[in-house]
């Protein structure tokens, strides 16, 4: 390739760079040469030095920069990007319609003639109805339809031998392209008219009261064969729903809702059967995909209907007897009339009116005894089936402050003799569902005996003291009034009697046992420790 020559006192070359140990260097001389091919497809550009060595290694001279270019050559073929390719085109399509885009690659340089590829269709199978159908560009590898004629009946589809060239090399990929059904017919009912049908008004919803069949000539289990049948005319409150067997495009006439002779007595039914895909141009439905079907219904003796199945009231639990609480409306379908009543009525607090439905309070009402009172209301038509239906009454009862505090334990116990320090721990608590206890106030009713023996201090809320201020009392039994009031908006106060008694404790565990209660039990002064 090149020869070096140095002056002494170089006796040796050495050679550096990317060599890729393709490369190589006869050190005597310089001689550059070749141990391999060189590929421009993985590296088209080789940096190397040289330098001059002494008779000990040394370097004397350089390095010396050589620069080595490998020139392409046409030596890849060209590879289509996909193993196969699949193309699809509507049938009667017009000529110059796009059928798919073919690419391939070439690993020579680009945008040289190395790499430049052309593009060329060897043959179509089938050639039906025309050969030549289809044309691909040679630059780009488009697909064209490029002769009309096009019918799936004649043939769903076509293989193509494409041929791809670069100056040296051919690759050949098939082509597979598929011919799309048009919808260009339109289903037709088997027969147009389906005659009467007559159905009593209590048909169960999601009954099948008749099976249609309409058919189409498009390809099968495709959107331009399939039917959808659609109740056009005849069926303003949707009554009628439609289902098709998608296997057999049979339609499935259902009850979408429940029938009702009073309101729709008859049903003239216009049913089109249709297609998903839309119809191609120049081709509409007709006559022949339009049937007619007439549903009577029939009148059923039906239960009276409330209007509203619950009612749900809020009063206060005080009203007075004879309050309104509520109206309940039921109606006859055949229009009979209708009576009232109540039933589950357990505490007789309602009373209602037979002939209106209107409902009253028959008795003072209580929160603490029910919250919510459940009732039912029984609307019965006055005819000899005397049929009836029910609905549910909620009676919510709101609290008001009608209940004054009370005790939860209604004795106390204290030891005899009485040291001056005893106190008893009693606890108050009210039924109603607002009770303030942050708010109650006690005080001792009775008299001077009771006020000069006995008092009374609070401990918080729900809590107080009663603790004996006479010393010298007796071991007995004491009946303690004490006035409880709650301070609430109206307030309830009332009067709770409390039992307290002296009594001798001869052991401690006596002394506890009978429920000496104290804070501690060293509170028990008199219990022997």
């Amino acid at each position: 390739m090149s020869q070096f020559a140095f002056e002494p006192p170089v006796v040796n070359l050495r050679l550096t760079g990317e060599t890729d140990n393709v490369i190589q260097m006869t050190p005597t001389d310089g001689t550059l040469f070749l141990t391999g091919p060189l590929n421009w497809e993985s590296k088209n550009v080789h940096r190397l030095q040289v330098e001059g060595l002494n008779e000990k290694g040394q370097t004397v001279k350089g390095p010396y920069s050589i620069l080595i270019i490998v020139e392409d050559i046409n030596d890849n073929p060209p590879q289509f990007d996909q193993k196969n390719y699949t193309g699809v085109v509507r049938q009667r399509s017009r000529p110059g319609n796009l059928v798919g885009h073919f690419q391939a690659s070439d690993r020579d340089k680009k945008d040289s003639l190395n790499s430049r590829l052309k593009y060329k269709i060897l043959n179509q199978i089938p050639k039906v109805p025309l050969d030549n159908l289809f044309r691909i560009a040679t630059e780009t590898g488009t697909i064209n339809l490029v002769k009309a004629g096009l019918s799936k009946q004649v043939a769903s589809n076509y293989l193509l031998k494409v041929e791809v060239t670069d100056t040296d090399f051919t690759t050949v990929c098939d082509v597979q392209i598929n011919v799309i059904d048009m919808n260009d017919q339109i289903p037709i009912f088997e027969k147009t008219d389906y005659g009467s049908l007559v159905l009593p008004e209590n048909t169960p919803v999601g009954t099948v009261i008749l099976e249609i069949q309409a058919t189409d000539a498009d390809e099968p289990s495709t959107g331009s064969s399939e039917i959808v049948y659609i109740i056009k005319k005849g069926d303003p409150s949707n009554s009628f729903t439609i289902v098709t067997d998608s296997k057999t495009n049979k339609g499935s006439v259902t009850i979408n809702k429940a029938l009702d002779f009073e309101t729709m007595p008859v049903f003239d039914l216009m049913i089109n059967a249709t297609n998903p895909e839309p119809l191609v141009s120049g081709v509409q439905y007709n006559s022949s995909s339009v049937a007619y079907l007439r549903v009577n219904v029939t009148d059923v003796d039906e239960p009276p209907a409330f209007i509203n199945s619950v009612e749900i009231v809020d009063k206060h639990e005080n009203v007075s007897v004879g309050s309104l609480v509520t109206t309940v409306t039921a109606y006859d379908p055949e229009g009979a009339q209708i009576r009232y009543s109540l039933k589950g009525d357990n505490r007789n607090w309602l009373r209602i009116d037979p002939l209106n439905g209107t409902i009253y309070t028959a008795a003072p009402l209580d929160r603490e005894t029910e919250r919510a009172y459940i009732v039912y209301i029984v609307a019965t038509e006055q005819t000899t089936s005397s049929l009836s239906s029910t609905a549910k009454l909620i009676l919510n009862l709101k609290d008001v402050n009608d209940n004054h505090p009370m005790l939860s334990k209604e004795f106390a116990y204290f030891c005899h003799p009485l040291q001056g320090n005893e106190k008893a721990l009693i606890e108050v608590y009210d039924p109603d569902q607002y009770s303030f206890l942050s708010r109650f106030t006690y005080s001792l009713v009775g008299g001077d005996t009771i006020q000069n023996n006995w008092n009374v201090s609070k401990l918080n809320g729900k809590h107080a003291y009663i603790f004996p201020k006479n010393k010298s009392l007796e071991a007995k039994r004491y009946v303690i009034p004490i006035k409880i009031n709650d301070n609430a908006q109206p307030p309830m106060e009332g009067i709770v009697y409390l039992t307290g008694t002296v009594k001798f404790a001869f052991i401690f565990k006596s002394c506890y046992v009978a429920s000496c209660i104290f804070s501690n039990l060293s509170e028990c002064a008199f219990c022997p420790q």
